[in-house]
This record gives C-alpha cells, sequence and structure tokens, in this order.
C-alpha cells in the first residue's frame, strides 16, 4: 500500500512553519550574539534554559521510547501516537523557551563549538516538523500495524527522523553542559 503524496497545502504549511522556525532561530541568535542583556538576565535566561531542556528534551524521550517500545512490539502503535500528539504542545513550548532564554545566555558564536549546538537546534526543529507528515500515515494504519508491516520507505524515514533528532539533542545537551561548565571555571 503506497502512502498518498502530500497535497500542495500540506506542503505550503510545512514550507511555512519550517520558515517560522528558521526566523524564530535566527531571531534568538541574532539577539544573543547583540545584545548584551548583563548578568542578572544571564541568571534567568541560563534558569530557563534549563528548565526549557527538561521540558521539551524530557518529552522527546518518553515519546521516542515508547515508539522503541512500539518498533520492539511491547505496545500497539497508536499508543505511541497518541502520546505523540498530546506531547506537541509541550515539546515546541519547550522549544521557543528554549529559544528565548538562549538569546539570554549570551551564545559565543566565534566558537565552533557553539555553531554546531546552534545548528543542532535548528535540525531538530526542522527535523520535527518533517516527521508530522509520516506521523499521520503511520496512524492511519490500524492500530495493530507492526513495524515490519510499514513500506521499507516509511520505516526508513521514521528511523532517520529517530536517529536525527536523539543525535542531535544529546549533542546540542552535551555542549551545553561543556560550555556552561567552561564559562563557570574560566569565570567568562
Amino acid at each position: 500500500m503506497r502512502p498518498e503524496p502530500l497535497t500542495r497545502r500540506q506542503i505550503q504549511r510545512l514550507l511555512l512553519l519550517g520558515l517560522l522556525c528558521t526566523a524564530g532561530w535566527l531571531a534568538s541568535v541574532l539577539v544573543g550574539h547583540h545584545v548584551d542583556c548583563g548578568p542578572v538576565l544571564h541568571r534567568f535566561g541560563l534558569a530557563g534554559h534549563i528548565l526549557a531542556l527538561v521540558l521539551s528534551f524530557g518529552t522527546i524521550l518518553v515519546v521516542d521510547w515508547l515508539g522503541l517500545l512500539w518498533l520492539l512490539g511491547k505496545v500497539e502503535m497508536h499508543a505511541s501516537g497518541k502520546l505523540e500528539a498530546a506531547a506537541k504542545p509541550l515539546i515546541w513550548g519547550g522549544l521557543a523557551l528554549l529559544l528565548a532564554s538562549g538569546a539570554l545566555i549570551d551564545p559565543d558564536l566565534t566558537n565552533p563549538v557553539t555553531v554546531v549546538k546552534l545548528v543542532c537546534v535548528l535540525v531538530l526543529m526542522l527535523n520535527g516538523l518533517s516527521i508530522a507528515p509520516a506521523m499521520h500515515r503511520l496512524l492511519a494504519l490500524p492500530p495493530h500495524t507492526r513495524f515490519s508491516e510499514l513500506t521499507r520507505g516509511l520505516r526508513l524515514r521514521l528511523m532517520v527522523a529517530l536517529t536525527v533528532s536523539q543525535a542531535r539533542w544529546w549533542t546540542a545537551v552535551l555542549i551545553g553542559l561543556i560550555n556552561s561548565t567552561l564559562r563557570r571555571w574560566t569565570g567568562a
């Protein structure tokens, strides 16, 4: 069974959301680089950044864990999809807060590792948007559908999205932790 292609309207919506994500990311990076928020706002920004990370990445981990359980045949496919649909506001709200708070913590754009972190954040947002059509196709299938019963293309798309998501999240988190620790140690 071949999945239905995306409609022109769906493609336009995804492109618009992608542009909005990119614009929000770029605004956060530019404000963070050009505006000195001072030490007090930096502390509030860092606290908000950590809370947003827990909110969005924590939710992603739970959704991906349930997806892995489905892949292993431990839960029905729709359990993961329903959780993902319910979790979207937490994930995207956390990402929005990450962008807003990230602008307050003075990212060092001269540091290539920081630039890698920032690019990871943009990629994971765009990846999150790009997986939506595959999730709709997945949820249109019967609840007892197993991973092995999906088309090769859909299986590949889901695995690529999961890999990109986890790799970018963990890279961004580890770079943020290292940067924050180094700032504290060097007094910067």
